[in-house]
C-alpha cells in the first residue's frame, strides 16, 4: 500500500512538473529583443524623426511575422522610441535610459549631433550606434560599435555642383540650417564648390528647427545676387525656405542637402513647380525599381498610404540587417559580435528587404551603396548619376 502511495506521489510530482512546463511554455517561447530609437518626435523636425522611426516599425512587423530565432530561441522584436527634440544632450540621456531600462544592444539616432553624443559612451556601455547620418566623421572617428547607415554626403558635392554650375551659374549663397549636420555639410560643400571654380557670395545659416519665417535671412542672401542657393535641413522647413526665396524673386537653382527630400518638399509647397532647378538625393518615390515599388506599397499599407522617404527606406533595411547580424552572431546582447556580422548580414538580405541596394559594410562601419541624385527639370524629378 505504501509502495502504491509512493508511486502515486512520484506520478503526481511528474504530472505537476509537466503542467508547470506546459503553462510556462507560451510565456517563455519568445524572447523580446528591443532596438532603441532616439530622435526628434516633436518640434520642427518631428516629421523627419517620424519618417525615420516608421521605417524601423515596418521592419519590426515583418521580422515578427517571420518567427525568427536568435541563439536557438524564438524572438520578438520591439522598437523602443524616445523623443530627443533634436538635442544631443537629450540623446545622451535617452541612450543611457534605453541601455539600462530596456537592455538595447543597438540604438538608432537620426542626427549627427545625437550620434556624436551617443558615441561618447556606446563602446563602454556595449551598444551599437545605428547612425542615420551621412557625415563622414561618424565613421572616421574609429568608433568600433557604429554603423553609418546612408552613404557619405561628400559623394554628392561634385556632381551636384557641376550640374548647378552648368545650368545656373557659379555664384552660391549658403542659407542652410544651423544644426551640426547642416554645418558639416556646408563646411564640406564650400571648398568643393570653390574647387570647381565657383564663388560663395553669402553665408547666412538659419534655425530651421525653430522658425517658419525665413524672409529676413533669405533676403540678406539674395542681396548678394547668387545664381544658386545652398539649402537644407528637414524637408518641411527647407521647402519653406525655397518657397520664400521664390516669392522674393529668386530665379536660380537650389543645392538641397540630403536631409531634405524633393518629393516631401513638393508636398509642402503644392508641387514641383517651385522646386524647378533643385537637385538633391533621389527620392524613394522616383526610383522605378520593382523592389522599391514593392517597399512603397508595403509602407503605404501600414501608414495610411503615405509614401516613404529615404529615412524610412535606409532605416528599414538597417533594422533587418541588425536582426540578421544577431542571428549570425547567435546573440542579441553581444554588441561587438553583432557589429562584426553586419557586413555579412547586409550581403545576406534579400532584395525585398534591401530596396536601396546596400552592398555591405566597410572596415570602419559605413555602408557601401550605389546612391543616385535627383533633379527637378521641367516640373519632373529626373535621375542624376552621382558616380565620379
Amino acid at each position: 500500500m505504501r509502495a502504491i502511495s509512493r508511486l502515486n506521489r512520484r506520478q503526481l510530482g511528474t504530472l505537476a512538473l509537466a503542467c508547470a512546463a506546459a503553462f510556462a511554455g507560451p510565456a517563455m517561447a519568445q524572447e523580446v529583443i528591443k532596438i532603441g530609437y532616439s530622435g526628434p518626435l516633436s518640434g520642427g523636425a518631428a516629421q523627419y524623426g517620424k519618417n525615420a522611426l516608421d521605417g524601423m516599425l515596418l521592419a519590426a512587423d515583418e521580422l515578427n511575422a517571420a518567427n525568427l530565432e536568435v541563439g536557438g530561441k524564438k524572438v520578438k522584436f520591439e522598437i523602443v522610441a524616445l523623443d530627443d527634440k533634436y538635442n544631443p544632450s537629450e540623446t545622451a540621456i535617452n541612450a543611457q535610459r534605453l541601455v539600462q531600462q530596456h537592455k538595447t544592444a543597438a540604438i538608432l539616432v537620426p542626427h549627427s549631433g545625437g550620434i556624436f553624443a551617443a558615441q561618447t559612451t556606446n563602446e563602454r556601455n556595449n551598444f551599437i550606434v545605428l547612425a542615420y547620418s551621412s557625415v563622414p566623421q561618424i565613421t572616421n572617428r574609429g568608433n568600433k560599435l557604429t554603423l553609418r547607415i546612408p552613404p557619405e554626403f561628400t559623394t554628392y558635392i561634385e556632381p551636384f555642383s557641376k550640374y548647378l554650375m552648368e545650368h545656373y551659374g557659379k555664384k552660391v549663397a549658403l542659407v542652410g540650417a544651423d544644426h551640426d549636420y547642416a554645418k558639416a555639410w556646408a563646411a564640406a560643400f564650400k571648398p568643393g564648390w570653390e574647387k570647381l571654380g565657383g564663388t560663395v557670395v553669402a553665408e547666412n545659416p538659419m534655425s530651421y528647427n525653430r522658425a517658419t519665417d525665413f524672409y529676413s535671412g533669405v533676403s540678406k542672401a539674395l542681396a548678394a545676387k547668387p545664381d544658386v542657393l545652398f539649402v537644407g535641413g528637414a524637408s518641411e522647413p527647407t521647402a519653406l525656405v525655397v518657397k520664400q526665396a521664390r516669392e522674393l524673386g529668386f530665379k536660380g537653382g537650389f543645392m538641397v542637402m540630403d536631409q531634405a527630400k524633393l518629393d516631401e518638399m513638393a508636398r509642402v509647397v503644392g508641387g514641383t513647380g517651385i522646386l524647378e532647378g533643385a537637385i538633391g538625393v533621389l527620392p524613394v518615390s522616383a526610383d522605378p525599381s520593382p523592389v522599391n515599388k514593392a517597399f512603397i506599397e508595403r509602407f503605404g499599407k501600414k501608414f495610411n498610404a503615405r509614401v516613404p522617404g529615404s529615412e524610412a527606406l535606409w532605416n528599414y533595411s538597417a533594422v533587418h540587417a541588425t536582426a540578421k547580424a544577431m542571428q549570425l552572431a547567435g546573440s542579441a546582447s553581444d554588441a561587438a559580435a553583432i557589429h562584426a556580422k553586419l557586413d555579412a548580414a547586409y550581403k545576406g538580405l534579400s532584395a525585398e528587404v534591401n530596396p536601396g541596394g546596400v552592398l555591405g559594410v566597410d572596415a570602419v562601419g559605413g555602408t557601401l551603396t550605389r546612391e543616385r541624385g535627383g533633379a527637378v527639370k521641367d516640373g519632373k524629378i529626373t535621375v542624376v548619376n552621382t558616380a565620379k
